[in-house]
């Protein structure tokens, strides 16, 4: 039961200090007070909000009113048992910085969001904007059903449709870049130039030609362990695969066809992983040779563009193809197929030799091993 308790104010007036107990198990479950002018107003509010409580959950939600978005991504950040990816990690921090984000979870709503997109939206690309509302979403998603957080799911749907109506939000286009031979001859002559000069730099050649023709992702390269190899079957156990669900733990065994095998067989076998390097080296190494050599969007991602249409038109099926490149369904895979030809462009390709030969002596498996892609300090870049 409530009770009202009077108050002498400082000028001389009476406060009426309505307050709520109420006992679960011989426990006290929840405690609640509001003070008024009048005392029936006291208590009316005290009738109304004890009904209010009745309603199942209505207690646990008011344990979390004051609970902020901010802490509701805290809550996400910690408590998600995989890896949310780093990406996904920046941006929700990133929200964090924003005023939407000291808001109370129940007082959040469509408007609230859509305003946020567009403060979003000023000097960042649609696709951008897309991205942040697509991680916030997620943490709408899990925080009621499992720490009774207030954040209503439907007011992010709805704020979704809305900043996509306004063009505050727009989906990624589907990139269909594609390196031509001229371009990969320039970047391997690139690569061989640079390792005859560094013999210890990474061997972009051939992480170059084992993303072309394995369509690992670079995250996946540096993963790929010995232990992972399934020599006999020429196939390798992609771990953390890229989904639109969750990448942690979904680990795929992936085909590779017989250029990708004979690369990793002429790898030293110094440490337990293929290629001991980071995704960031490797391609800030690519970007680095590009912008030097004068070619341009092109990113180290389109080689699995390449590889994946490559087997396209060598006439593979798109079961064959997806055991190679790991895709679930068709609908993901045929963005992939710009098919320009019939026929396998790399028969007889003339880096075969160069790439596929042996290292002489193992390389230093450390994860900061350079990976160099631009011009030494003494070189220019190439007249245009």
């Amino acid at each position: 039961m409530g009770t009202i308790v009077e108050r002498a104010r400082a000028n001389g007036s009476t406060a009426f200090l309505a307050k709520i107990s109420i006992t679960r198990n011989g426990k006290i479950a929840h405690r609640e007070n509001k003070t008024f002018d009048r005392r029936a107003a006291a208590a009316a509010w005290i009738a109304k909000r004890e009904e209010e409580l009745r309603a199942p959950g209505e207690i646990e939600r008011a344990k979390t009113a004051h609970i902020t978005l901010a802490d509701a991504i805290d809550k996400y950040t910690t408590e998600s048992r995989g890896s949310i990816g780093r990406t996904k990690t920046q941006v929700l921090n990133a929200i964090k910085a924003h005023p939407i984000a000291d808001m109370p979870c129940g007082k959040i709503s469509s408007p609230d969001i859509v305003s946020f997109a567009r403060d979003l939206s000023d000097g960042r690309k649609p696709q951008t904007v897309a991205n942040y509302l697509s991680h916030l979403s997620a943490v709408f998603t899990i925080a009621g059903p499992a720490w009774g957080y207030a954040l209503d799911p439907k007011a992010m749907s709805d704020a979704f449709i809305v900043a996509k109506r306004l063009r505050y939000t727009k989906k990624s286009a589907e990139r269909n870049r594609r390196p031509t031979l001229d371009e990969l001859d320039r970047i391997m002559t690139h690569y061989e130039d640079r390792q005859r000069r560094r013999p210890s730099m990474a061997p972009m050649l051939k992480i170059v030609a084992f993303a072309l023709f394995s369509t690992r992702r670079q995250e996946e390269i540096t993963r790929i362990a010995w232990a992972d190899l399934d020599e006999a079957n020429s196939r390798v156990l992609v771990r953390d695969m890229k989904n639109p669900g969750d990448k942690s733990g979904n680990h795929v065994w992936c085909d590779l066809p017989p250029e990708a095998l004979e690369i990793i067989q002429g790898m030293p076998k110094a440490g337990p992983l293929i290629f001991p390097y980071t995704a960031d080296a490797i391609s800030a190494s690519f970007t680095r040779a590009t912008a030097f050599l004068g070619i341009a969007d092109l990113t180290f991602h389109d080689l699995r563009h390449e590889g994946v249409t490559r087997l396209f038109e060598m006439g593979r099926t798109i079961p064959q193809v997806a055991s190679v490149s790991g895709h679930r369904s068709w609908q993901n895979l045929k963005r992939y197929t710009h098919i320009r030809q019939a026929g396998d462009k790399y028969a007889g390709w003339k880096w075969f030799d160069l790439v596929n030969r042996p290292m002489p002596i193992p390389i230093r498996m450390l994860p900061s091993a350079p990976c160099y892609g631009g011009p030494s300090p003494e070189e220019q870049p190439p007249a245009r």
